[in-house]
């Protein structure tokens, strides 16, 4: 990284990007994001909240891979600092997850965490 540069608030798996651009693609709609924010609740005490959304609102960040673009609005930012964007796809379904260096506890769904 350069001196001064920022560093980036949420990095995009090659799984992710992909899964993100199906499902952009699917809707047909310019200017389709996939919006990520994070919520009071869960059973960890926040939680992430996945929406497509085609509206900029003050404050947000988007973060662009390959074509697939997220947008984070600037109170959810600081809880995702750092963190990963991923896909999986395994024996209990497809879903996308966030690997949060920020999160000191999470729960068994993976949507909720403490910090």
């Amino acid at each position: 990284m350069t001196e001064g540069a920022r560093p980036t608030p949420l990095t995009i798996s090659d799984s992710a990007a992909r899964r993100i651009r199906q499902i952009l693609a699917e809707e047909h709609t310019p200017g389709l994001r996939l919006r990520l924010s994070v919520d009071g609740g869960g059973c960890s005490g926040f939680q992430y909240k996945f929406a497509l959304d085609d509206r900029s609102e003050p404050g947000d960040v988007e973060v662009e891979k390959d074509g697939a673009r997220v947008v984070i609005d600037g109170m959810s930012l600081m809880f995702l600092l750092g963190a990963e964007l991923d896909f999986v796809e395994d024996l209990t379904g497809a879903y996308f997850r966030v690997h949060n260096p920020n999160a000191k506890a999470s729960c068994g769904c993976g949507t909720s965490f403490a910090i």
